[in-house]
């Protein structure tokens, strides 16, 4: 399946032990789940036991449309394929999550953690909703255009195509490494996912098993644009401890090359190398105590000269997409961010 399958998964972790007919979306996946003869079953016994079934992206239209479990029910999909939707038995809607019955339906990666919580609050209700979003670090302005906030600007310079660095480990918060890596791809970047541990798969915060390029004593003997690293406790804790990555960042650092971190990872790995001294970072509002500058933590995504961080994973496109800015502007960011549906078209 293509990319965008991985971006509508991230949010669904959460809903994994109860949410048994949620589809994924992702041009190529979408025919894939059409196909399937037990899915149509299963999702049709749902709709006709009255329980809650969704689909994001594509699926919608390619999938639950095809097999009738939205006839004279409002619906969203993904936006080039809402001329389809409209021609169909559902009532075509602009709408970021749309539920109508017990149908949840949403129009792309850009929308998954809203689709996510929203399927939260039918399963559990809005106190649910609630406490799960908050550790998220959501925008409160979905649609709207991201910002970043930036201090003592520089030019991020690259040949060719810009080569990042995504370490990885166990305990690594999956929504903020697929996302980072995902976006970074689409944006025509070369990306190396190298694994901090002796081998190659690692077991993310959320027992998602997730595969690196390489490893990264292999990594290590290249030189990159940027490097960046997700977040996750865990994660976090692994790159502190790893010789070979922290003395990689301190190279980045004293050749004044760009590099960053998301949620616990600038608390944790570059506040005790000394790779925050005389720079503004944000970072996991529960970890910002331990930022010995807290002058600017309510900012999304900030960037200083060549450093770059953000605070959770409910920022991490808004993270990946200051990146593609960065290197790329600020035109090339908002077209991909509206591609993936993160701000209107």
């Amino acid at each position: 399946m293509e990319e965008a399958f991985y971006l509508s998964v991230l949010s669904l972790f959460y809903l994994q032990e109860f949410l048994k007919c949620a589809l994924l979306g992702g041009m190529a996946g979408a025919p894939n789940l059409k196909n399937s003869e037990v899915l149509e079953s299963l999702v049709k016994k749902q709709a006709a036991d009255g329980k809650l079934y969704a689909a994001i992206c594509a699926a919608p239209v390619v999938a639950l449309e095809s097999w009738g479990v939205l006839k004279g029910l409002k619906a969203t999909c993904y936006p080039s394929l809402m001329e389809q939707l409209a021609a169909s038995s559902a009532t075509a809607v602009e709408s970021r999550v749309q539920l109508d019955g017990k149908a949840v339906t949403s129009p792309g990666p850009g929308t998954t953690i809203e689709f996510a919580v929203a399927l939260v609050e039918q399963l559990y209700g809005k106190e649910k909703a609630d406490e799960v979003s908050g550790p998220l670090v959501m925008r409160s302005n979905h649609g709207d255009e991201y910002i970043i906030t930036e201090r003592n600007p520089m030019k991020w310079t690259f040949t060719d195509s810009p080569k990042i660095l995504v370490p990885i480990a166990n305990g690594t918060e999956e929504m903020e490494a697929i996302m980072i890596i995902d976006i970074l791809r689409r944006a025509k970047a070369t990306v190396v996912v190298a694994s901090v541990e002796d081998k190659l798969d690692i077991i993310a915060s959320r027992k998602v098993k997730l595969e690196a390029d390489v490893l990264l004593d292999e990594a290590a003997k290249l030189s990159y644009d940027l490097i960046v690293l997700p977040g996750g406790l865990g994660g976090a804790q692994a790159f502190a401890k790893s010789e070979t990555l922290v003395n990689l960042l301190k190279k980045q650092r004293e050749s004044n090359k760009p590099y960053g971190a998301i949620c616990a990872s600038p608390a944790l790995v570059f506040e005790p190398h000394g790779l925050l001294k005389g720079k503004k970072a944000t970072a996991f509002p529960a970890m910002c105590d331990k930022l010995s500058d807290k002058s600017e933590i309510e900012n999304r995504v900030l960037v200083d000269g060549n450093l770059i961080t953000s605070r959770g994973p409910g920022t991490s496109m808004e993270f990946a997409l200051g990146i593609v800015e960065k290197f790329f502007g600020r035109e090339k960011a908002i077209e991909l961010a509206k591609v993936l549906v993160f701000v209107r078209p």
